[in-house]
């Protein structure tokens, strides 16, 4: 593909009081490898109280301002307003790699494939927990096609967003695991391209961090799971927060009946799922030990227990950003 046929890439950046990440976010942007005046940037201001939106139309931004919305809205609203066709999906706490862009570019001039993107990566100088929470996520050395992406990291076709409808805006959460879902199901393909690495500064820095994310996170994880085709991702993905919850019911009567024989069942179902999740994290580990194996065990329990009681806590995004300082 030559410079005169590449396409305009519209970035959609969505914030909210967060003008120091995306001021790092935007430069990232900007110091990519492809044409500048190939590129737009759309960052739509969730009703910020701090100067995120000056630092944007510093950029040379267009800003975007909704007072009020779930993310999946504030997505759509930048995807409406831009003109390229190929939308970039990234969120404000992201920085991308230089090649990002024509990676996404080569990806998606594959007819069959409709999005493109790379899971996230952990910040440089990464705390322990947050090398064991990267374990829960695979990189692949090679274009492959994906069950789902993140959409803090994600390149769609605009004629294929638009065809879906873009995201839910009835869910709070889990809008990319159901938008690339229906974009399966629809026939195209989604794929993880190497070339589109993006570090994600918001990765979990504590186990309180790591749990109320999920807290928040996994609200929406169950009727998103069920909406999907039943895969066996899918029916593990359903049964974590379901085990969750009857292992503490199973615990309660435990406590309350005197019977140590069903307290110990009710152990097992609250640390088998973690078990198995660790081992994987273990398994993905570059230089795996007994003490990575425990701390990925702890990661993956407090990973699990945000999920299980997700359905009863219904804890909202403020709850989330205090528990990362």
């Amino acid at each position: 593909m030559t410079s005169a046929t590449l396409p305009l890439v519209s970035f959609v950046i969505p914030v909210r009081d967060d003008a120091r990440r995306l001021q790092a976010c935007l430069a990232s942007i900007e110091q990519t490898d492809y044409p500048r005046r190939l590129i737009e940037i759309i960052v739509v201001d969730n009703g910020s109280v701090d100067h995120s939106a000056r630092v944007a139309r510093e950029a040379g931004a267009l800003v975007l301002s909704m007072a009020k919305g779930r993310v999946a809205g504030l997505r759509n609203a930048g995807a409406a307003a831009a003109r390229g066709r190929v939308l970039a999906f990234v969120d404000a706490d992201h920085e991308i790699g230089s090649r990002w862009v024509h990676g996404a570019i080569a990806a998606l001039s594959d007819p069959a494939v409709a999005g493109a993107g790379l899971p996230y990566s952990p910040p440089p100088g990464a705390n322990w927990v947050q090398r064991r929470y990267d374990g829960l996520r695979s990189h692949p050395r090679a274009r492959e096609d994906a069950p789902w992406l993140g959409s803090g990291n994600l390149a769609v076709k605009r004629d294929a967003f638009e065809t879906l409808g873009g995201f839910d805006t009835s869910l709070e959460t889990c809008e990319d695991v159901d938008f690339c879902q229906r974009l399966r199901t629809a026939g195209h393909r989604l794929v993880a391209e190497p070339d589109m690495r993006s570090v994600h500064m918001g990765d979990p820095s504590s186990l309180k961090a790591v749990f109320f994310g999920e807290l928040w996170r996994g609200r929406d994880n169950l009727q998103v799971t069920l909406r999907g085709q039943w895969t066996f991702r899918h029916l593990r993905s359903a049964a974590v927060p379901l085990v969750g919850i009857a292992a503490l019911a199973l615990g309660a009567i435990a406590l309350a009946s005197g019977a140590p024989w069903l307290a110990g069942i009710a152990a097992l179902l609250l640390v088998a799922p973690a078990a198995i999740k660790a081992s994987s994290m273990t398994r993905r580990d570059p230089a795996p030990s007994l003490l990575h194996a425990a701390q990925a065990l702890t990661v993956a329990f407090t990973y699990d227990a945000g999920r299980a009681l997700a359905p009863l806590a219904r804890a909202g995004h403020r709850s989330r950003r205090s528990a990362e300082h």
